[in-house]
């Protein structure tokens, strides 16, 4: 038996967001935003041409998605009210079939993981 492979994929989405549930004060509450990236990761077995998944399929599954995000004010997306970077992973997953997780970054530093 040969051990499922995983293959990721990164994309990038501008945004802008407020966080509603942080104290005032806090520069998050403030309007500002962010040029997102997002890394999609699919796990299984290879198939016949030995791909998990031609990476063209997986665009055909995010790229969908992040067309209703993309420089969107997201608290005014269904779903993104409190737009944390773990909100906004766990909204992608949701909306993304077959990938095993999703890690959204912030910035350079900083990021958030789903995993199914």
């Amino acid at each position: 038996m040969t051990n499922p492979t995983r293959i990721g994929r990164s994309f990038r989405f501008e945004a802008a967001h407020f966080l509603p549930k942080v104290p005032d004060g806090h520069r998050c509450r403030n309007l500002h935003g962010h040029t997102y990236r997002v890394d999609v990761v699919v796990s299984g077995p290879l198939d016949g041409r030995g791909f998990v998944l031609d990476y063209a399929e997986i665009d055909d599954q995010v790229l969908p998605v992040l067309k209703r995000i993309d420089h969107r004010l997201l608290n005014e997306v269904e779903g993104l009210e409190n737009p944390t970077a773990e909100i906004i992973a766990r909204w992608l997953i949701e909306r993304i079939a077959g990938c095993q997780s999703v890690r959204v970054w912030e910035n350079e530093d900083c990021w958030a993981e789903v995993t199914r």
